[in-house]
């Protein structure tokens, strides 16, 4: 039976891979991608040369249950890859991992680049609790959404565009309250990297003032524990 590696690759400089995810590449029969265009331009960085298909939000739900047969009837080791960052967070790949395992295929998720991390690390944000929120609903649901986090006690971390990020902080602030401390990181990982510290309010009137550009990562601190606070 063959063996499917999820292959995180970088979100902004091209040296963030790890050694083991360059041999896992040239190893692979064939490399499924996110964007083919775009991971061919990684790939020709670091010199592999192996097949590469696309698997993408489009197709996937067509193709997982042919690809993941491919696999288990035959030995090949296949790596999937998105167009930056780890799969199957906030990216395509969830559905084939969760088809492989149920198909008694072998799953091995390399660590490596993902963007959440550096930026709740360099937000100055607590980050021995947190809670992983992806892109908010564009529309329906958002609202629900958010009202459901008011009281989150954890940090609260959300992937946004920079054409929704004045949207969304202004949106924090309305629900969480403008005090809320938070951070938005832009351009992880890249020349351009960025990290906005201070109140939800401050964040609205800097990019009010700044245009957003990049991709964002924002992280709002959780509401304070006030049964806590009384009990000491």
């Amino acid at each position: 039976m063959g063996m499917l590696y999820v292959v995180p690759t970088p979100v902004g400089n091209l040296e963030d891979i790890t050694l083991r995810a360059i041999r896992i590449l040239r190893e692979a029969d064939f490399v499924l991608a996110e964007d083919t265009r775009t991971s061919a331009k990684l790939l020709k960085h670091l010199d592999i040369q192996v097949p590469m298909f696309s698997h993408h939000k489009f197709n996937e739900h067509k193709t997982v249950g042919s690809l993941v047969e491919r696999i288990a009837t035959s030995e090949r080791h296949v790596a999937l890859i998105s167009d930056a960052g780890t799969p199957a967070i906030s990216d395509p790949g969830f559905l084939l991992v969760r088809e492989a395992v149920r198909n008694g295929v072998e799953v091995q998720c390399l660590p490596g680049a993902t963007a959440f991390v550096p930026a709740l690390v360099s937000s100055a944000l607590p980050s021995d609790r947190f809670v992983f929120e992806g892109f908010l609903p564009q529309k329906k649901g958002r609202q629900t959404k958010l009202n459901s986090l008011k009281d989150e006690q954890r940090t609260m971390i959300f992937y946004e565009s920079p054409y929704r990020v004045l949207k969304s902080l202004t949106q924090f602030a309305e629900v969480f309250g403008p005090e809320r401390q938070a951070a938005a990181a832009r351009e992880i990982s890249k020349l351009h990297e960025e990290c906005v510290r201070g109140t939800l309010a401050e964040l609205v009137q800097h990019f009010t003032a700044n245009e957003p550009r990049g991709e964002f990562v924002l992280l709002v601190g959780g509401v304070e524990d006030r049964r806590s606070a009384d009990s000491e």
